[in-house]
């Protein structure tokens, strides 16, 4: 059994794994009396699983080209044609919106860009924002795993940055993961290896939220969002949350698994021990997770000055605070905003320009993780 999974297409067991995610907003949809949901889910969901099995069993004997073209068709394919399988339960869910818009979000969730034309959370149902959050928690862990499975070994995606080889050429240094394996073998090979922690990490987060006071859904939202580094929330924002700060002391310490690409490369423990100390992606994060705010704090402590609000201790705090947590979930890619970036430009009167942030979001988002990673100077 094992062996016929690993032999069918990318694409295929992809679908199938999409497939089976969607019983879960099904079950929830169907715990909270909401029918209509739970059956647009379940049936979307056992259609799909039909036609993932019939399809691998028609291709059960094909054995898939080994070349690299074919492996980055496979990831573009995951990326373009599976949003439009998960989609449908959206689509059917929502029902006052167009098959564009259901399939916009789906691209937006599982490439963990986390944009919504939803800017009203209340037009969505709980369950189908739980199924927003699942698809992006699905696509960071997809983007985690092709990362190390597929553009590493062929020294793309930002690799090559810190490779002497030249882009597109296989590294040396993975060639322990089998020049002659397929797509799926590799993406088997890791998920096998990286599931466990990614799924440990987003669960601690999750009990941690709980424990500080957000209601389960909202907690297991965030904390999916935070490791995927998708930002999605079924509030408008994070602000609305119950855990306050110290819920968002608890997401910015998750951020730190995104400033880094040394962090899910397993692979190369047994060449090269990377200390955090000696990670250069995470100085440079830090560097910027320190330096931007206190610029920011500065501009804003100018601003409270001139009005003579300096005195005001806790806006002091607040507004500090408000500026690390904001430019560390940028820098992530994940876009939660602190309570207290708001409280920063009411504190002083000024706006924080927008291009500051954009910025972050780019040096994040330069290497091929779940977050991208910081670029290494």
């Amino acid at each position: 059994m094992r062996a016929w999974l690993l032999d069918l297409p990318l694409f295929v067991q992809l679908a199938g794994i999409g497939a089976l995610a969607m019983y879960f907003p099904a079950i929830f949809a169907l715990v909270q009396d909401d029918h209509f949901t739970s059956r647009s889910f379940f049936y979307s969901a056992t259609l799909f699983l039909f036609l993932a099995v019939l399809v691998g069993f028609a291709l059960g004997n094909v054995r898939p080209r080994l070349d690299a073209r074919n492996q980055l068709l496979a990831l573009l394919a995951s990326f373009a044609l599976l949003p439009v399988m998960l989609a449908v339960p959206f689509y059917e869910a929502v029902r006052d919106t167009s098959f564009v818009n259901a399939y916009f979000e789906m691209v937006s969730s599982l490439t963990t860009t986390g944009a919504t034309i939803f800017e009203d959370p209340d037009r969505l149902a709980d369950p189908v924002h739980f199924w927003r959050a699942i698809v992006g928690w699905l696509g960071g862990f997809l983007a985690w795993v092709m990362a190390a499975a597929i553009l590493a070994p062929m020294n793309l995606g930002g690799f090559e940055v810190a490779s002497s080889r030249t882009a597109g050429q296989g590294a040396t240094r993975f060639s322990q993961l089998g020049a002659h394996a397929t797509a799926s073998e590799r993406v088997a090979r890791f998920s096998s290896k990286l599931l466990p922690i990614y799924s440990a990490l987003t669960l601690i987060l999750w009990i941690g939220l709980i424990l500080v006071g957000d209601t389960p859904f909202v907690a297991i939202c965030h904390a999916m969002s935070t490791l995927a580094t998708s930002g999605i929330s079924p509030l408008a924002g994070l602000e609305e949350a119950n855990g306050g700060w110290a819920g968002e002391a608890l997401i910015a310490v998750f951020f730190v698994f995104a400033l880094s690409r040394h962090t899910f490369m397993p692979a190369q423990a047994s060449h090269q021990v990377h200390r955090l100390r000696q990670d250069r992606e995470l100085r440079v994060g830090l560097f910027f997770a320190l330096t931007i705010p206190t610029l920011l704090f500065l501009r804003h402590w100018v601003g409270a000055y001139e009005v003579d609000e300096q005195e005001k201790i806790y806006s002091v705090i607040q507004a500090l605070w408000g500026s690390v947590f904001t430019v560390f979930s940028f820098l992530s890619t994940t876009g939660f905003e602190s309570k207290g970036w708001t409280m920063a430009s009411d504190w002083s009167g000024l706006r924080t320009p927008g291009v500051i942030l954009m910025g972050l979001a780019l040096i994040g988002g330069g290497v091929a993780t779940t977050a991208g990673g910081v670029k290494p100077p």
